[in-house]
């Protein structure tokens, strides 16, 4: 790598102010950056100096992410098999899965990456790294048949409009991967929701989607639960359902659903990644899971005589449908739009999984909970810290 460092500082001159391409600095500066550690070193005072930057804290995040990823690109063409019917040898699966996956990362990372150079151009500042973990959850949390222009759009709106006008990586209010989620439910409802979505089909490239076999649906888990009427057992929808859709085949993940967050074994692996280097709080994770099952127990106790069936099943069952593991692992403990007092880390993560059970059992319309759930809690953080802070200065100050 020698070589390589000796070619930037060469270079580095005509990017620095004054050079003739000093302009394109932020561009020199995220690649070199992305290679070396930064060149630039501290003056006098006292220092604590730390290897890990600011690009080596979201590569590790990126890492956590990789068990998703992986078993996301298997789970596509695995459930392209299914359709048909047909079973394949992992090969297959993943050379479906890389067929369908590798494009929606590729513009992801294309369109947003243009988005935040373009941003640190004008802005003369360096280009955010925000976008390495961002430009990777957005792939994550849509379907396998996600239009590109529509996510090319969804993109442009998570970092321009959910990032950039707060001023950047740092300064946003909400996850800037769920804004731009949010904006796909919300701009095409008929493409992001319903059973057709969920799984890759062919289309015209390699298959039609008529040719499905007959009885098979490519619902996810919470929208069949969400159809479940009075008299009916959730868990026993489940067993009838077309496919595999028992408790121990929604932990692994063999489901219909986006691509990175059908597997809740996945997701636990990448959390323990993230909590072993520091990077995420324990405290939100486990918190989120007990509010989900806080919530869901006071469901079971007020079902009987309802027609809702979603309030009388387990609340373990919400860990292994939808995004619920996802959100909580990857979403919600975004440093930037989470809150950062340890005591507001557990207000913050009991409410984000208090409310999305209650967004999934009591709205029909919109079954899967958890995006809404941690973008109102992101708005919300400031203000849970807010209060932990004055708390605690009260606290002190009556004990003077």
């Amino acid at each position: 790598m020698k070589f390589l460092a000796n070619i930037f500082d060469s270079q580095r001159k005509h990017f620095e102010k004054g050079g003739k391409l000093e302009v394109f600095y932020p561009l020199f500066e995220a690649k070199e950056t992305f290679l070396f550690t930064t060149p630039h070193r501290t003056h006098g005072g006292a220092h604590i100096r730390d290897a890990v930057d600011s690009k080596r804290f979201m590569s590790t995040v990126i890492v956590a992410l990789l068990p998703c990823l992986i078993f996301g690109i298997y789970n596509i063409g695995y459930q392209y098999y299914a359709a048909q019917g047909l079973q394949a040898d992992v090969m297959n699966y993943f050379c479906i899965g890389m067929w369908k996956a590798l494009p929606i990362i590729l513009v992801s990372y294309a369109v947003g990456g243009t988005w935040e150079l373009l941003f640190a151009l004008i802005r003369k500042h360096e280009i955010n790294e925000g976008f390495l973990v961002t430009g990777l959850l957005l792939p994550l949390i849509v379907p396998p048949n996600i239009p590109l222009w529509q996510l090319a759009l969804a993109v442009s709106f998570g970092v321009v409009i959910g990032k950039e006008v707060f001023g950047g990586t740092g300064m946003n209010i909400f996850n800037p991967a769920l804004t731009a989620r949010a904006f796909l439910f919300f701009a095409f409802a008929s493409d992001i929701s319903g059973s057709a979505p969920w799984t890759f089909l062919g289309g015209d490239l390699v298959m039609s989607a008529k040719q499905a076999v007959a009885g098979w649906s490519g619902a996810t888990p919470l929208a069949i639960a969400s159809e479940a009427i009075k008299g009916s057992s959730v868990e026993s929808l489940m067993a009838f359902a077309p496919g595999d859709y028992s408790l121990t085949n929604m932990f692994i993940g063999l489901i219909p659903g986006s691509i990175g967050e059908t597997s809740t074994l996945a997701c636990l692996v990448g959390a323990l990644i993230l909590i072993a280097t520091g990077i995420a709080s324990a405290r939100i994770i486990i918190s989120i899971f007990l509010g989900g099952a806080v919530m869901g127990l006071i469901f079971n106790s007020v079902a009987d005589g309802s027609s809702n069936a979603m309030l009388a099943m387990p609340f373990y069952y919400h860990y292994v449908m939808g995004g619920f593991a996802f959100g909580a692992v990857f979403m919600a403990t975004d440093p930037v739009s989470a809150a950062n007092t340890n005591l507001g880390k557990i207000i913050y993560g009991f409410f984000i999984g208090f409310i999305a059970v209650l967004i999934r059992v009591v709205n029909p319309a919109y079954p899967e909970g958890m995006m809404l759930a941690i973008l109102f809690m992101n708005m919300s953080a400031p203000l849970i810290d807010h209060y932990v802070v004055q708390a605690h200065i009260k606290k002190r100050l009556s004990r003077g």
